[in-house]
């Protein structure tokens, strides 16, 4: 994986490459935020019919996605994770959103280290970003971002937003 750090994660074929063991996980960036999970809701608004305010059991309780998944933080780390989380295409025909939407921005966490990003349409229609509440069979641990962490292939880690309880359906012209 050394070899990795340095490469473009959208242009490494991956199926070869071997799961990277949870206990060898590094991470950058805020790791320490606690969020009750009894407390903790997603967000689903914007240009939607349906808004959505979804507890971590409704989460866990909607169609999941399973992944392998490169991640890059160019010159730290690369690692190769087996994500479970949910599909965004189901979470947003839950929503109903606008036929005109073109991207998805997702925020975590609430407060003052709050990080948006914002991915075409076309990216979430082609299961290369979704929400993820476990890594290689395990519950995400809090320091990678539980209770939801966004896993966005083929973008380098910068791009993962953790401790996401947003998610935003836009237009942009």
């Amino acid at each position: 994986m050394e070899t990795l750090i340095q490469k473009n994660p959208s242009s490494f074929d991956t199926r070869l490459l071997e799961v990277t063991p949870l206990k060898d996980f590094k991470t950058m960036g805020l790791d320490d935020h606690e969020i009750p999970v009894a407390q903790w809701r997603l967000s689903v608004e914007g240009k939607v019919k349906t808004p959505l305010e979804l507890s971590y059991d409704e989460i866990k309780n909607l169609p999941s996605i399973r992944r392998k998944v490169l991640l890059i933080c160019p010159g730290f780390f690369a690692l190769h994770g087996h994500w479970k989380g949910i599909s965004m295409e189901k979470l947003l025909e839950k929503a109903s959103i606008d036929s005109g939407a073109t991207h998805l921005t997702f925020s975590g966490p609430a407060g003052a280290y709050e990080k948006v990003e914002r991915f075409p349409m076309s990216d979430i229609r082609a299961g290369k970003i979704f929400l993820a509440y476990e890594v290689n069979g395990k519950t995400l641990p809090r320091k990678h971002g539980f209770p939801l962490r966004l896993v966005a292939e083929d973008y380098y880690g910068s791009y993962w937003v953790k401790y996401v309880y947003k998610v935003s359906v836009d237009h942009i012209s």
